[in-house]
């Protein structure tokens, strides 16, 4: 059976889709990639579809699946590499992708992931310290 590598990079999770993907495919990196968010306490999720030419509806609830998954489990999903025929086909289909954030190319979207992490810890830091004030 064929799978779809997911590396480990730090706090973050990175899958380079290099095939198009079929239903099975695409729903068994959908669980995989959950299980590893869940079991790395992944942060992050970066996924580079720069090789993927043809994106249906179906792969395209896929993507939302997975970060919507992911959001529940505290981590972030960024989509990279994606060609102006994908991006016209997900509008056409109406497929607006909630939860997902986009960039152009991979080192764009790790900075954008670092940067999504830093707000949410300065976010945590400043809750801790209003309650650590009302506990005084």
């Amino acid at each position: 059976m064929d799978k779809i590598p997911i590396l480990r990079m730090g706090a973050f999770l990175l899958v380079t889709i290099q095939v198009d993907l079929y239903d099975r495919l695409a729903l068994n990196l959908e669980a995989d990639l959950v299980q590893m968010v869940n079991k790395t306490n992944a942060k992050g999720v970066l996924i580079d579809i720069s090789a993927v030419s043809i994106v249906d509806s179906f792969m395209g609830r896929i993507i939302g699946n997975i970060a919507s998954m992911s959001k529940i489990l505290d981590a972030e999903t960024v989509v990279v590499g994606m060609q102006p025929a994908v991006a016209i086909t997900l509008i056409e289909l109406g497929l607006p992708l909630k939860g997902v954030h986009t960039s152009l190319d991979m080192e764009k979207g790790m900075n954008l992931l670092k940067s999504m992490i830093d707000e949410t810890e300065e976010d945590a830091d400043e809750d801790q310290t209003a309650d650590d004030f009302i506990a005084e």
